[in-house]
């Protein structure tokens, strides 16, 4: 292990972060944020980089301990006369990917791109993070140059996803493989959305929790985001053009402690400390767009009540799409 955090590179707002990092924080209604992009509205503190933790968990155990699907360990495999493989981690929050990876393949260089510098310090000899805004048309990375992509829990802060993916597909050598992993912000109860429960007139049992994502749904759009990306991934990818062997998967994801099955009870229990941290990270999102103190505060209380004290089985889906690049053709 060593320390690996560069200084400031600003040529191409590929920006590297040293010692005294508070320039790349800002203060917005009692939470801190990264400074670099005013789309991304959830904070970058101690709190936020405990939630990356857990979703890092909550995929381990959905990915049966792995952390990753496709055929990565193919694709990084070493070849003769071959440059060090290049994995870039867009998005990389706490680091934990990025680190695993490195750990995992110890000859591969990773690259872990975030907002802000809330991961470690001390991290593996392969592994460096920057800071980058990546909502942006020309991502500041080399064509073909990486070998595996990786992207997760992050198209709330990219307001052109499709064209985030024709950059991912650009920066990808022919043969090289993305991941993404997007949740959907529409919740379920009971196996039913809350469109299902729209058209039937049926309560869902959890007012106060519907309400809330009908909340943060409506503040992404104002945002700019288009809040039914996730969904869309594997057609989103394939209307590229630039990608074959396209698997698309759900990762149907309970919430709180309902599951009878030990490995879905301990991704339920993850779940809910993710979102226990995430509903009051929220507010200052709500606020603002608008919504005065009191409104946000009640309607994150009772979104907890229903977290707390469920009448019925809480639940969320993960929308997950592997895919290779397309060779070169002349």
């Amino acid at each position: 292990m060593r320390l690996n955090y560069p200084i400031i590179f600003p040529l191409n707002q590929l920006t590297y972060v040293g010692e005294d990092d508070s320039e790349f924080f800002c203060q917005i209604h009692g939470r801190r944020f990264n400074a670099l992009s005013s789309r991304y509205m959830l904070p970058a503190d101690e709190e936020e980089v405990r939630r990356s933790e857990l979703q890092h968990k909550t995929i381990q155990f959905l990915f049966n301990g792995k952390n990753y699907v496709g055929p990565i360990a193919d694709i990084l495999k070493p070849k003769e006369a071959q440059e060090r493989c290049r994995i870039l981690d867009l998005g990389t929050g706490g680091g934990f990917w990025a680190i695993d990876i490195a750990d995992e393949f110890p000859s591969a260089e990773v690259i872990g791109v975030d907002l802000a510098p809330v991961q470690p310090r001390e991290v593996p000899a392969n592994c460096t993070f920057e800071l980058c805004d990546l909502d942006q048309f020309y991502l500041p990375y080399p064509s073909e140059h990486f070998d595996v992509i990786h992207a997760r829990f992050m198209h709330t802060g990219i307001e052109n996803y499709p064209r985030f993916l024709h950059e991912i597909a650009r920066m990808l050598r022919p043969g090289g493989l993305v991941i993404l992993i997007e949740p959907d912000t529409e919740p379920i109860a009971d196996e039913k959305s809350a469109s299902h429960f729209i058209r039937s007139g049926q309560p869902s049992g959890m007012r106060g929790w519907f309400t809330l994502w009908e909340t943060y749904r409506r503040c992404l759009r104002d945002k700019g985001i288009d809040v039914n990306i996730p969904p869309e991934l594997s057609n989103l990818v394939a209307s590229t053009g630039e990608f074959d062997k396209i698997v698309s998967q759900e990762g149907n994801i309970p919430i709180g402690f309902w599951p009878k099955d030990p490995v879905a009870l301990s991704i339920g229990q993850l779940a809910w400390m993710n979102y226990d941290i995430m509903l009051p990270a929220m507010k200052p999102l709500f606020l603002s767009s608008g919504m005065r103190d009191w409104e946000a505060k009640k309607l994150i209380e009772e979104a907890h009540q229903d977290l707390y004290y469920p009448l019925v089985r809480a639940s969320s889906r993960l929308h997950i799409v592997h895919a290779v690049k397309k060779a070169n053709h002349p």
